[in-house]
């Protein structure tokens, strides 16, 4: 059976993901939460430009109609 989309991000919670947001925005964190609107909490998130961490937050809710993307990370 063929995995459906939510079940695929249930797999990255307590992981590290990236966010990308239609406006551009990046924010890389740990997905603590998510529910079927594709609204996403993330702890200890920061706020990424080129490759470089431009803001430091701690725990912040990510709207789902402003998601465009969310990809798992791997940290160095």
């Amino acid at each position: 059976m063929a995995e459906r989309p939510l079940d695929v991000i249930h797999k990255s919670l307590d992981k590290d993901v990236l966010v990308l947001l239609k406006r551009g925005s990046e924010f890389r964190g740990k997905l603590i939460g998510y529910d079927i609107h594709l609204n996403i909490v993330l702890a200890d998130a920061d706020m990424i430009q080129e490759n470089e961490v431009v803001k430091k937050y701690g725990k912040i809710v990510i709207r789902g109609d402003n998601v465009l993307a969310i990809s798992p990370v791997e940290l160095e």
